[in-house]
């Protein structure tokens, strides 16, 4: 198995880490069943990437064997951002699904206890053709049983296919959304069409939060019971489970 350096420093400051240790608790009362779990956004930038990394180091830390899968292969930025040097020959999921390499050369284990990575490899323009394949879905069945959590990376659900299809074959998705950005439509849309998918939505982090301005507001987040917590000095994440609510998702 290859090796895969993670050079970008991942530890948050006391507010964030217990923001993310709140959702991956939520997560582990989900269902003993739930293993392989899907990360989006009804947007780009809404910060899916960054939670699903930190999901994945806060489970590896609580001792879990996981995965997470950079399945975004439209416009990955996973590598660059965490500045991730991949040893051997740099393959990943594009190269796997195409047949250029076996599994175990897709899989590196990281400079981190308990966790592993499979990266795009290389951009691809039309991904459904490898992701919607029995392939895949065997793919996915194989790494489910050989972790004890799959975290996929996949596209925002509001711009492309991508992640409904990728949701079909997961126990569970998360939807990653922007504060006071994503509208009260888009985040209907993007529940419905994951919810087609007959996967169900576990809940739904609530990112980039102005905690001067959450302080001032009555109804700034309903998603079953509520959380908030400051993430430096200006963001903030939410995550629950229920019903989504009113209001505050409108421009």
């Amino acid at each position: 198995m290859n090796s895969a350096m993670i050079n970008r420093d991942l530890n948050l400051n006391y507010s964030g880490a217990e923001a993310i240790n709140t959702i991956c608790s939520n997560l582990t009362f989900s269902g003993k069943n739930i293993k392989k779990i899907v990360i989006t956004s009804c947007e780009a930038n809404d910060g899916k990437t960054f939670i699903s990394m930190q999901i994945a180091v806060n489970m590896a830390k609580r001792g879990k064997r996981v995965l997470l899968m950079d399945a975004d292969m439209r416009l990955s930025v996973m590598t660059a951002q965490y500045d991730i040097q991949l040893g051997g020959n740099a393959v990943g999921l594009a190269h796997l699904l195409s047949g250029q390499c076996m599994l175990e050369d897709a899989i590196y284990r990281t400079n981190i206890p308990n966790f592993y990575l499979i990266p795009i490899g290389t951009d691809v323009k039309a991904p459904l053709s490898l992701i919607a394949t029995p392939d895949f879905e065997n793919l996915l069945n194989a790494v489910g049983e050989s972790f004890d959590l799959v975290v996929i990376d996949a596209p925002p659900v509001g711009l492309v296919i991508d992640a409904a299809e990728i949701a079909k074959r997961c126990d569970g998705s998360v939807l990653v959304l922007e504060y006071n950005k994503t509208h009260r439509r888009s985040l209907q849309d993007a529940q419905q069409q994951m919810q087609r998918t007959g996967t169900p939505v576990l809940g739904c982090v609530l990112n980039k939060v102005a905690m001067d301005r959450l302080s001032t507001k009555k109804y700034y987040y309903h998603y079953g019971t509520k959380y908030k917590y400051k993430y430096g000095n200006e963001y903030g994440y939410g995550y629950g489970r229920g019903e989504y609510a009113r209001g505050e998702y409108k421009r």
